[in-house]
């Protein structure tokens, strides 16, 4: 295998990331790296192959020699095997392909005439190109040595990112510049930053992307149309080399919008026959279309309840357009009364997702997974972990997560996301018993689920450095490795990036590795107290407002009084929110005297003066946490001032002017929430600091 010009990376002038094979003295001269030889030729195979020889160029110095492996003899080589029947003996000898799923690899150091080569095998193309990615972090990290044993299989299926681009180039909910796929309402014509992308998200082992919004508008509908599926099928085309599906946002009205049609009623032979045809013309540009992702009776979405009928009606509809070509439907879970009358306490939001689809389970196909939220409300800084984990044994499931940072910062804000999910990813619902964690359950171990895994809503734009923050690239390369491992620790996904994204000066690691662990947790002090989310302005969700959406439609209360505050969710007297958890989590939430004291007000509503595990009142842990929480990126900014000299001016002085924004932020977020419950409570901070 040859590689040409269109091989040459990388693609743009973006920002590397985590992709930046500087200089690495320690691999210079070793034999091994000299030479690179192939058995294999599908698209992800030259896209291994190009990553290696650019990797190991730049890190070495030195342009490895390519040469096709008929029989695997030369020593002192990096072999890039795929399985296939024309593999010689020898070389299926020492791979254990036996052991590998479709996506898995290995990576071994194999003894050879005296010398040591580095065997790197799948039995798909995708499998080579992820270990190759892998072997280039060791190569970075410094971790390369002899001995290699390692043997590594995805644990989730689907790996996704879900974009909530429009195509006027904006992004809903998107913090890093413009859309990289759609301009004035077309598809951008220079691809680079499409197939740097793609590079990024495979390099962590993403293997799905749907590219336009959930909230699908008018332009957006018609992705699906003769009008732009040869664009659609161009971006496919790139993320083909990269092993990553694409999926489209649809319309669930699009027989109407499109069609002509009076209804879209998924019972109606002529909605379904229309979607039918749709999907045999989606195939007909993209053999490989990874399915539909679905917003369906939601926040004024079309779906089925229009014509009295269920969500399993709705997707099976779609389920049977894609079957014949093993495509799927991605059925969003965010399903929920946007009406609500603020007044009436017996409608919950939290309930809703649970009500609406438990009563569904064993009735949808087996190409629908949904797709739940990681937590029962919107991404909040600290909420529960959604009660329908596990719930539903007979219908697929996978979680959703939020990398964009909506109501974390909006990535003006350091908020490293990482420690949240695994927080979700590790909580045992006990659906089959102890060590039932949702990770388990969402990568089809818990229940025989034909699809499940994971997916985010991401966090990337056309700004140079892909995410606003530099350090938020951090979430997105934390979240792909958890798609794919969510054993790994917190501890092992920030080294590895750290290094990789900044090289290997010990301090620059001992700094950004305590304001990466705690910058969560800070966030959470200076902006929601013990599990009350939502105190943001409408709309826009930046900045401090503590009645935002207090007496709003949308189901996000906090019940302040003079008295107390929180939602009652209990069964006892609440809303009856708890049971929805299998019984030792809804023990354990239903007495306050139990319930985690950073979930409390999330399920109770107590004094003030209520004490606290801490041993602290909920008015004084208000007080306290805030001025802590600014006392905290106040540290950020110092530990950060000390790397000056150590990190590019570059970076340097564009993560410092985010820490600014944020202390900003984080005093106004102080001064407003410790004020408002002063007001409210008449009770004094018992250290006497400045409330207004």
């Amino acid at each position: 295998m040859t590689l040409d010009k269109n091989d040459k990376l990388p693609y743009s002038d973006a920002d590397p990331c985590w992709l930046r094979y500087t200089k690495n003295e320690s691999l210079e001269g070793i034999p091994r790296l000299a030479k690179i030889t192939v058995h294999g030729s599908s698209e992800q195979i030259r896209s291994a192959l190009a990553e290696l020889v650019y990797g190991m160029t730049e890190m070495t110095g030195s342009v490895p020699e390519t040469a096709e492996d008929p029989n695997g003899l030369e020593a002192n080589v990096v072999r890039l095997v795929q399985f296939d029947e024309a593999l010689p003996e020898r070389l299926r000898e020492l791979a254990p392909f036996h052991d590998l799923h479709e996506e898995g690899y290995v990576i071994r150091s194999v003894p050879e005439n005296g010398g040591e080569s580095i065997l790197v095998a799948g039995k798909s193309g995708k499998g080579v190109l992820y270990g190759t990615f892998h072997l280039l972090r060791l190569m970075q990290t410094g971790d390369l040595r002899s001995g290699l044993q390692i043997l590594e299989n995805p644990r989730n299926g689907l790996r996704m990112m879900n974009h909530w681009d429009n195509m006027d180039g904006s992004i809903e909910r998107g913090y890093a510049g413009q859309s990289i796929f759609f301009k004035d309402n077309e598809f951008v014509r220079d691809q680079a930053r499409i197939r740097d992308y793609a590079r990024l998200v495979a390099s962590v082992g993403i293997n799905g992307v749907a590219i336009n919004n959930v909230n699908v508008h008018k332009t957006e509908t018609q992705l699906i149309t003769s009008r732009f599926l040869p664009d659609v099928a161009e971006v496919a085309g790139i993320f083909r080399r990269y092993g990553i599906a694409l999926f489209l946002s649809v319309n669930y009205a699009s027989p109407i919008e499109l069609g002509g049609l009076d209804t879209a009623d998924p019972l109606d032979s002529r909605v379904r026959a229309w979607w039918k045809e749709k999907a045999a013309e989606i195939y007909g540009h993209i053999p490989d279309f990874g399915g539909f992702v679905v917003k369906a009776d939601s926040e004024h979405r079309p779906g089925p309840f229009t014509y009295n009928r269920t969500h399993a009606d709705g997707s099976n509809m779609l389920a049977e357009a894609l079957a014949p070509y093993g495509g799927i439907v991605v059925w969003r879970c965010f399903v929920y009364n946007c009406l609500q009358d603020w007044r009436d306490r017996t409608t919950d939001r939290a309930r809703a997702a649970y009500d609406h689809f438990k009563p569904l389970d064993g009735q949808f196909k087996q190409n629908v997974v949904l797709q739940i939220k990681n937590g029962p409300m919107d991404f909040q800084v600290r909420e529960p972990v959604s009660p329908l984990f596990g719930a539903m044994p007979e219908t697929n499931q996978m979680a959703e997560f939020q990398i964009t940072q909506e109501y974390t910062g909006q990535q003006k804000h350091l908020c490293y996301l990482v420690p949240q999910w695994k927080e979700v990813l590790d909580f045992d619902t006990f659906a089959r018993g102890k060590g039932t964690e949702v990770k388990k359950i969402v990568a089809g171990e818990t229940y025989p689920y034909a699809h499940s895994g994971m997916a985010a809503v991401i966090n990337v734009g056309d700004d140079p450095n892909w995410t606003g923050h530099t350090l938020a690239q951090a979430n997105l390369y934390g979240f792909g490795r958890l798609a794919w491992n969510p054993d790994l620790s917190e501890e092992a996904i920030t080294a590895e990036w750290i290094r990789l994204t900044f090289g290997k000066d010990e301090k620059v690691y001992q700094v950004l590795r305590s304001m990466l662990a705690e910058s969560w947790r800070v966030y959470e002090s200076y902006t929601s107290p013990l599990g009350i989310g939502w105190m943001v302005n409408p709309g826009h969700h930046y900045g401090p407002n503590v009645d935002g959406y207090e007496y709003s439609v949308w189901g996000t209360y906090h019940y302040a009084d003079c008295r107390g505050m929180g939602v009652n969710r209990t069964v006892k007297d609440g809303t009856g929110y708890t049971a929805q958890y299998y019984p030792e989590n809804m023990e354990r939430y239903e007495s306050p005297e139990t319930c985690p004291d950073e979930l409390l007000l999330f399920f109770h509503h107590v004094p003030y003066t209520h004490t606290l595990h801490s041993g602290k009142t909920v008015i004084q842990h208000i007080y306290d946490s805030h001025f802590e929480g600014v006392e905290g990126v106040e540290a950020f900014i110092e530990r950060w001032q000390g790397l000056e000299g150590r990190i590019d001016a570059k970076r340097h002085a564009q993560v410092m002017e985010r820490l600014r924004i944020q202390l900003a932020h984080a005093r106004e977020w102080r001064d407003v929430v410790n004020t408002y419950f002063f007001r409210k409570s008449g009770i004094e901070d018992r250290h006497g600091r400045p409330i207004y």
